[in-house]
């Protein structure tokens, strides 16, 4: 992750009397209203479903007082609850589409209306049926966070299509705006769009690239103010350090202020997930501690494999005979393919998949070198004349990797990692790519959920260094469930 600090400029003393405008973006709302409308129809369906859940008999039977207290209560709850979803700022442009802090909010608000419900209740001796509380709540959140995605995903689609974008301004020296850019073009649901460069390491007119886009440079970094005015962008992106320091850029947040125009500035931390970053106040410098990451064998996520691993190859034995005999009939070779591989502490050991390839399939590699596809010490062809009729239907299927499960069980991967790597690519790794060796390897990862082979080499090290850094249980257990549409979809799967 690449953290991007909005700075809100305070307010100069004797510098300037003008009145700050309001920032452009803030006079365009990015759809709070609508999303105000989804929560409320969520809302009033959560409690319609606890009502009819709670009291069932007793509304089939007609009875005119079934849940009387809770239907004069219900509405009450849902305004308190659009409140404190408001009062969290959970529709706030700055997170809508991006990050967990959405989500975080969203959940605080939910648990804040609880309590003050039920603190209300007791005070005022109002006995609303607990089982109606009981499912109303937990389905109201439910419902909330669904929608969230609903929006999100709608969201992400409008963006990446180059709708509902904040158009900035990049400035900075040529390697930080580079950088900078390349990250912000590769991910539209941010809601960035880089308008123009301002850089004074490459003259005006010329066009730096980022990424899939390009970008104009149409001044130095001297004149950023009247380009940024006439330019007409939403903020202005501040990618590393600029001359003048600390107080250049302090007063440029105020300049910018007075414009109508934000300041953000990405920080030099990369791929750093939220949770390691605390910030430590020192004399109103926000100094940003960044926690040393743990990398020892976690008991939970080992829990996890063994379960999973053990569950996933009794239920799939009769899917591991039917592969198995297909196999044997194709072309009457082994069933199994066994290759050395490279895990945790460079510790090797025996990969175990379903055979895909010609029996003779390591042999004849020499002769594809030329043909090779893949970036850095890969060796990838999207249409490798090894690969048998079978193994294309299962490589595209991703069923080849199941028996890896047998590797999870007994510890040598892990279901969720870094790829694990052959011997001839860890010889050729450069600039701490071994630092995927530090955990297990697992069957699937950031990696193949973000494109598996379609991926180059950069970006596969850059995500498994960032799942290696950034380990969490519940990261696993998204990871996890984004590998199935990743799978359905077979992306880079060959």
């Amino acid at each position: 992750m690449s953290l991007a600090i909005r700075v809100l400029p305070e307010t100069p003393t004797t510098a300037s009397t003008r009145t700050p405008r309001v920032p452009r973006r803030l006079r365009r709302r990015a759809g709070g209203g609508g999303v105000a409308a989804v929560d409320l129809v969520l809302l009033l369906i959560a409690f319609a479903v606890a009502h009819f859940a709670r009291f069932p008999w007793e509304i089939s039977r007609g009875a005119v007082d079934a849940g009387r207290l809770e239907i004069l209560v219900a509405p009450a709850v849902v305004v308190v609850w659009m409140a404190m979803l408001s009062a969290f700022r959970t529709r706030d442009p700055r997170i809508a589409g991006v990050g967990g802090d959405e989500y975080r909010r969203l959940v605080t608000a939910s648990l804040v209306t609880g309590a003050l419900v039920a603190v209300t209740a007791y005070a005022a001796s109002i006995d609303i049926a607990r089982g109606y509380v009981a499912i109303a709540f937990p389905v109201g959140l439910l419902l909330l966070v669904v929608g969230r995605k609903v929006v999100r995903t709608r969201l992400a689609r409008r963006r990446a299509a180059g709708d509902r974008l904040m158009d900035v301004l990049l400035v900075g020296d040529l390697e930080d705006v580079r950088y900078v850019g390349r990250r912000i073009a590769s991910s539209p649901g941010a809601g960035y769009r880089v308008r123009a460069v301002v850089t004074d390491c490459e003259p005006s007119g010329s066009e730096v690239a980022l990424g899939s886009a390009t970008a104009p440079v149409v001044g130095r970094v001297a004149d950023v103010l009247d380009l940024a005015q006439d330019a007409g962008v939403t903020a202005v992106v501040v990618a590393g350090a600029i001359t003048g320091g600390h107080e250049r850029l302090r007063r440029l947040g105020w300049q910018l202020e007075e414009r109508g125009v934000e300041l953000v500035v990405s920080s030099p931390i990369a791929d750093v997930a939220a949770g390691r970053v605390h910030e430590r106040p020192v004399d109103g410098l926000p100094l940003m501690h960044v926690e040393t990451p743990v990398y020892t064998r976690r008991f939970g996520k080992r829990v996890l494999d063994v379960v999973g691993a053990g569950t996933g190859l009794l239920l799939l034995a009769p899917v591991f005979a039917v592969i198995a005999l297909v196999i044997r009939l194709d072309d009457g070779g082994p069933v199994f393919f066994r290759q050395t591989r490279v895990g945790r502490g460079a510790t090797e050991f025996s990969i175990l998949k379903f055979r895909t390839m010609c029996v003779d399939a390591e042999a004849r590699m020499a002769a594809l070198h030329e043909e090779n596809e893949g970036a850095g010490p890969l060796f990838k062809m999207k249409d490798d004349p090894r690969v048998t009729r079978v193994g294309a239907f299962l490589r595209r299927t991703s069923l080849d990797e199941l028996p890896q499960l047998w590797n999870v069980l007994v510890g040598t991967m892990s279901l969720v990692g870094p790829r694990p790597a052959l011997p001839r690519e860890v010889a050729l790794y450069e600039d701490f790519a071994d630092r995927r060796l530090l955990v297990t390897p697992g069957i699937t990862g950031l990696w193949q959920v973000s494109g598996r082979s379609d991926l180059d080499w950069a970006d596969g090290v850059r995500l498994d260094l960032h799942y290696v850094e950034n380990w969490s249980f519940v990261h696993d257990l998204v990871i996890l469930a984004r590998t199935i549409p990743s799978v359905l979809r077979s992306r880079g799967a060959y």
